[in-house]
C-alpha cells in the first residue's frame, strides 16, 4: 500500500512540477564517470590464453546471414501455408454452396 501511495505521489509531483521532474529524473539516471581502479582494469585486459576462444568476425557475420535466410525461409513457407489453408477454404466453401 505504501508503494502505491509513493507512486501517487510521485505521478502528482510530476504533474505538478514538469521540468523540475525532468531535470532530477535526468540527473538522476546520468551515471558519474570514476576512473577504472587497477583491478578493474587487469580483468579488462586482454588475456593470450583465451585469445583461441574468442570468435571470428568473418564466421560469425556468416551464421548471422544465414540465420536471418532460415528466418526469412520459415516466415514465408507459414506465410504460404496459411495462404493455402486460406484458398482450399474458399473453394470448398464455394462448392458447398454450389450444390445445396
Amino acid at each position: 500500500m505504501a508503494f502505491l501511495l509513493n507512486k501517487i505521489t510521485l505521478l502528482s509531483h510530476l504533474r505538478s512540477h514538469p521540468q523540475e521532474a525532468e531535470d532530477s529524473l535526468s540527473l538522476s539516471r546520468r551515471g558519474f564517470h570514476i576512473e577504472s581502479g587497477p583491478r578493474e582494469k587487469a580483468l579488462l585486459a586482454e588475456d593470450s590464453s583465451l585469445k583461441r576462444f574468442k570468435s571470428h568476425k568473418k564466421s560469425v557475420w556468416r551464421l548471422k546471414r544465414v540465420g536471418d535466410v532460415l528466418t526469412i525461409v520459415v516466415v514465408a513457407g507459414c506465410c504460404y501455408e496459411i495462404y493455402i489453408k486460406a484458398v482450399m477454404r474458399e473453394e470448398a466453401r464455394k462448392q458447398a454452396s454450389g450444390n445445396a
